[in-house]
């Protein structure tokens, strides 16, 4: 080869190795930076050219032209990003239901320094006070104190998990407004990563770890699965929707409930819509929900994936109370806020109920069926004669209750005829009604009669004939320990008002324990995985170290040889020029 031709070779090593230097040195400058990729230098052949064809000869005669860089590879495993991203949003997952347990069992635990418990121990003990003098003004006194206590402290409480639902919801928001940018933020790396690698010179590799820095944290949020096609554009599915795919962007919708501003992921593409008057475009969603929150969430079935669906798992989608109970347990169980609302409002729901009827019992009320003075029957309603004055009797006659409605009155006065002709004023209760939300007694809708608030010695519990009403506060006594409740349909164990709280807070306490202990097994597995995947994409200090003294005496080289070839080229000029 002539000595010119030589120096294409030695030339070729010098940029090499400064290419594979400038590598080495990229990567030793972001041994820390997060999501960086190690790039790894791939070297090939230059041209040949062909000096002579001989068809008796095995290959052509040909001389090389020197080493070029071919290009900086990316050194990532699928494998292990698919698993590390899978395995992160399962972890989400159970940290957000950790902490969301977290903060149920501090709601419930403390409250001002003071936990609920002792407000039901107060009102029980206040109970058992009556008993030992039933007449005196200061035990009545003293239970409706602890009385209107118990629904103050179970309003805050309730408040409390109320207040949660908001704050979660908020964050619902900020969730999916995050995903929509980082779906728009991949969509723009892929413009740019398209724009760069066109030309198959350059690699856009920084652009790279910055598109998988943000799939690693949209993995955090959602249950996602990526491709990449052969001209670089990834493509991401959330729950199996297109979200980004070709130059589109699906970002999520978000519709507002207008009774209690929770907010429902939709795919907006998936939905029909109306438009209003106002111009402004109505959506209905169903079918077109991001997130089938009815479905059993399991490991096996792949449903406790991403951080986004445990905060609206753990939200629900309305307040709950005791009537989610009674007409549909399986729509909040798998809601840890819904679940604990609907069963602390049952708690209060059965005292009030218990209390109030035990009184009403006292008073005189009876079922049985009335004849209005326009024909209507009211069959097997619960109902007294009114009398003014009388035991257990409101100034008006109603019968006295000592938790009452905010919203509406717990008896009526009507004029009508009983099953025994007897014609005269009767006050009817006002039965609850689940389609009627003020009919109810619920912690939202409670207090202790503002009259007896001012004048408990109302109670009395003086019989007509001058005797002490023993009965009826031993009544009350027994209501407390009577077991007759469990916590939910699929709770068998019966218990009373005592205990009921204890099981509840258990029941908070064991649930949280098995998030706690399956976030810690998670983890674990992502720590691993993490470790495992970094074994491959990170960058290793002292390897690249030794790659740098590599390449520089590759570069050293290099340069010996072309000072040899120019030296041997001023020879032959020098001797030639003598």
């Amino acid at each position: 080869m002539p000595l010119m031709g030589s120096l294409y070779i030695g030339t070729s090593g010098l940029q090499t190795s400064q290419n594979a230097l400038n590598t080495t040195a990229h990567n030793l400058s972001n041994v820390d930076t997060k999501g960086y990729t190690r790039q790894q230098v791939q070297q090939s052949d230059k041209y040949y050219v062909t000096i002579s064809k001989t068809n008796a000869a095995v290959s052509y005669e040909q001389t090389g032209l020197g080493v070029i860089y071919s290009r900086a590879k990316q050194v990532r495993d699928f494998f292990l990003d698919k698993t590390y991203r899978k395995e992160s949003g399962r972890s989400m997952f159970y940290e957000v239901s950790t902490e969301v347990m977290e903060e149920v069992e501090s709601q419930l635990g403390e409250l001002n320094g003071e936990a609920f418990q002792t407000t039901l121990i107060d009102f029980w003990t206040a109970v058992q006070e009556l008993t030992k003098d039933p007449a005196s003004s200061v035990t009545q006194g003293l239970l409706v104190q602890k009385a209107n206590e118990f629904v103050e402290r179970a309003s805050a409480v309730y408040y409390g998990l109320s207040s949660y639902q908001d704050n979660l919801n908020a964050q619902i928001k900020q969730q999916v407004e995050k995903i929509n940018e980082y779906g728009n933020a991949i969509l723009n790396l892929n413009d740019k990563i398209r724009a760069i690698e066109s030309g198959r010179i350059e690699h856009a590799n920084d652009l790279r770890d910055e598109r998988n820095r943000i799939l690693d944290e949209l993995a955090e949020l959602t249950n996602m699965s990526w491709s990449e096609d052969m001209y670089g554009n990834v493509a991401v599915q959330i729950e199996g929707v297109d979200f980004v795919k070709g130059s589109t962007c699906y970002e999520i919708g978000l519709q507002v409930d207008e009774t209690n501003g929770f907010y429902t992921p939709y795919w907006p593409q998936n939905a029909s819509y109306i438009i209003r008057d106002d111009g402004s475009k109505y959506y209905n969603i169903d079918g077109a929900e991001v997130f089938d929150l009815a479905v059993e969430i399991s490991s096996d079935l792949g449903t406790d994936v991403g951080g986004l669906k445990a905060m609206l798992l753990a939200r629900g989608d309305h307040r709950a109370d005791y009537t989610d109970i009674a007409e549909d347990y399986d729509s909040v169980s798998q809601s840890v806020i819904m679940n604990i609302q609907a069963e602390f409002d049952q708690m209060i729901h059965n005292v009030t109920s218990k209390i109030n009827g035990i009184l009403a019992n006292a008073a005189g009320v009876q079922k049985g069926n009335l004849t209005l003075a326009d024909g209507t029957i009211l069959e097997n309603v619960q109902y007294c004669k009114n009398e003014e004055g009388g035991y257990l009797r409101n100034e008006n006659g109603s019968p006295i209750q000592l938790f009452a409605k905010i919203t509406t009155d717990g008896y009526r006065k009507v004029t009508a005829t009983d099953a025994d002709g007897n014609v005269g004023e009767y006050w009817v209760y006002n039965e609850e009604n689940f389609n009627k939300r003020d009919s109810l007694y619920t912690i939202e809708n409670l207090q202790v009669d503002p009259g007896l608030m001012q004048r408990p010695a109302n109670l009395g519990f003086r019989k007509p004939d001058g005797s002490e009403d023993n009965e009826t506060v031993e009544a009350l006594k027994a209501a407390f320990t009577e077991e007759a409740y469990t916590l939910n349909p699929n709770v068998k164990k019966k218990t009373c008002f005592v205990d009921y709280y204890d099981d509840l807070v258990s029941q908070i306490a064991n649930s949280g324990y098995v998030f706690r202990s399956i976030y810690t097994n998670q983890v674990n597995t992502v720590e691993s995985t993490y470790s495992a995947r970094e074994q491959i994409t990170g960058v290793s200090s002292d390897e690249e170290l030794s790659n740098m003294i590599k390449f520089q005496n590759v570069y050293n080289a290099s340069s010996r040889y072309i000072n040899v070839i120019s030296e041997m080229i001023e020879h032959i000029i020098n001797t030639l020029g003598m």
